[in-house]
């Protein structure tokens, strides 16, 4: 395979709205990824339908909000449901510039009150042979709950995705006490990307005076080029997470 490489963000933009809910800062959200220009953007909490009246809302898309981003530059995207309700429901998207040879939303909801789901796509870059597998994921808030996910999530790596294809898991994991370590470092093999370039986990909640660690991106079967967390202006004003931003190289 030939040096390419592959730039990946991951960010829960929170419905498009502000970290208070008081403004709608999806267009800002846009133009700033537009700016990044990733090559496949992972993103948790995207509004996937809202039936209640947008008319207050300057500036509200004619469509879905992960069709809105990905506008002219993502080609090719994927959205899973994992939140449903009478109004709407919104989920994980994943933005990619290359296209999907196959993608499918896994339900991992142990919890009536929280719906949540795994999006496990694949792609293939122009020029190389291996397939990458790339997952979205937002866990739940609970600790027993996130280890149920977390052995779901292990066993479809194990079932679906063979150990010599590359595999990029990125998302909200909610993980504010570092338990996924056990799971995805041992049982997978997988490293987290932040953590290895910086020694630490990278502190991404809340945006405006960020101290808990609930985002991150694990990798195997790439090498880093680099990580970084996208802290301070605008980002703090906009959702209530700030992204990671890590550049890989197929080797």
């Amino acid at each position: 395979m030939s040096n390419t490489s592959l730039k990946v963000l991951t960010y829960n933009i929170h419905k498009g709205f502000s970290a208070t809910n008081q403004r709608f800062v999806l267009h800002e959200i846009k133009n700033l990824l537009r700016y990044i220009n990733a090559d496949i953007v992972f993103l948790q909490e995207v509004l996937g339908e809202r039936n209640k009246s947008n008319s207050r809302y300057t500036g509200w898309p004619n469509n879905r909000q992960f069709e809105f981003l990905a506008d002219q530059v993502w080609h090719h995207f994927a959205y899973g449901k994992n939140a449903i309700y009478k109004s709407g429901h919104h989920g994980n998207a994943i933005l990619s510039k290359y296209p999907f040879i196959e993608w499918e939303n896994i339900n991992v909801s142990f919890l009536k009150s929280a719906s949540r789901s795994l999006l496990h796509g694949t792609i293939q870059v122009p020029g190389t042979p291996q397939k990458i597998h790339i997952i979205c994921v937002h866990l739940g808030l609970f600790g027993q709950e996130r280890e149920r996910q977390l052995s779901t999530l292990t066993g479809r790596i194990n079932s679906h995705v063979p150990a010599n294809e590359p595999l990029i898991i990125a998302g909200d994991f909610n993980d504010w006490r570092g338990r996924a370590e056990h799971f995805l470092h041992h049982g997978l093999g997988v490293r987290e990307v932040f953590k290895i370039t910086h020694g630490t986990y990278a502190r991404t909640f809340p945006s405006w005076l960020p101290v808990l660690s609930m985002d991150r991106i694990y990798y195997r079967g790439l090498d880093i080029v680099n990580c970084n967390h996208l802290h301070g202006q605008p980002w703090r004003r906009l959702s209530d997470h700030i992204p990671l931003l890590a550049e890989f190289r197929l080797t």
